[in-house]
């Protein structure tokens, strides 16, 4: 095998081990991590394609949840293509040019994730809160502005992760215990001083998501407020209705990612495959939902693709 060919030692390579102790199941795992996968794909490139044809789409909400999809075909395609090769063929062996760029897109494109989410609660507290504004607070280019200015502060934070990963040193152990190249089991391996490199990922992770998670609670305090505020119970359905399908993809996408974060950090007494398993689901679960969620709570969406879908 090509892994095998390979002596740990090499400098310019790692060896991704799999999902340690699951060997002997690699192929079985394969098989709903493929699903998930083209599930994702699929269901994404949907709403790209039908927010892209429809006109009457073209407004903020729905740009937003392009944004949202590009992101989630992004991370997803950053991870399961190299998962499917060391299940299926035992292709085990990464550059570490690679590993790096694995490592920059993964956390780059999660951290622009958090920034359209939290730009979506936004949204939704403006169209509930002051409907009669929306138009002219969120337009078409205000919110590709918002996404371009998360996409550069996603870049220019993550790519110190690389840089500081890129300048520690590898000793004979280059093994990998995971499917991917994920952050701190790269730098675990590292025989140097890793302490800054576990900071400023730990700042990165406190910071960013943890701002995200207060503006984003903090817009949906405001909404609830406004919600109860309203005397009629109809229009209290209607409007939460709208922010149903966020919130579930907001606890969706955060839950998972900041418990697998924090229990790879110091959950020692957690098994390494559950880590592992945990680390790739929270990459291929919520994008595969999304979609979906979005498709089933957002009436104008369902009905495009409905229209899309008979036409076929």
């Amino acid at each position: 095998m090509e892994a095998f060919n390979l002596t740990p030692s090499d400098p310019s390579t790692f060896i991704l081990n799999g999902i340690p102790g699951l060997e002997a199941a690699h192929i079985w795992i394969s098989i709903p991590f493929s699903v998930f996968y083209i599930i994702s794909l699929l269901g994404n490139c949907t709403v790209l394609f039908v927010v892209g044809k429809e006109k009457t789409l073209h407004k903020p909400m729905f740009l937003l949840l392009c944004m949202l999809a590009l992101t989630d075909i992004g991370q997803s395609t950053c991870i399961a293509p190299k998962a499917l090769s060391i299940f299926w063929f035992h292709s085990k062996v990464i550059t570490m040019d690679g590993c790096l760029t694995q490592i920059f897109f993964i956390y780059m494109l999660g951290t622009t994730q958090s920034a359209v989410l939290m730009t979506m609660a936004f949204d939704r507290y403006v169209a509930i809160c002051n409907p009669l504004r929306y138009a002219t607070i969120l337009t078409n280019a205000r919110i590709a502005k918002l996404g371009l200015v998360g996409l550069i502060g996603a870049v220019l934070l993550v790519l110190p992760v690389t840089l500081l990963l890129r300048r520690l040193p590898f000793c004979a152990n280059r093994i990998i215990p995971h499917t991917y190249c994920e952050h701190i089991a790269v730098v675990k391996i590292s025989c140097g001083d890793t302490t800054v490199n576990r900071m400023y990922s730990l700042v990165i992770l406190l910071v960013v998501i943890g701002s995200d998670l207060i503006l984003i609670s903090l817009s949906y305090g405001l909404i609830i407020r406004a919600v109860l505020r309203i005397s009629s119970k109809t229009a209290h359905w209607k409007a939460l209705n709208t922010c149903t399908a966020h919130i579930c993809v907001m606890l969706m996408s955060g839950t998972p990612y900041l418990f697998t974060t924090l229990t790879h950090r110091f959950g020692q007494g957690i098994a390494a495959h559950v880590h592992i398993l945990l680390a790739n689901l929270y990459l291929l679960v919520p994008p595969m939902l999304n979609p979906i969620i979005y498709g089933v709570k957002t009436k104008e969406l369902r009905d495009k693709v409905g229209k899309f879908t008979c036409r076929m």
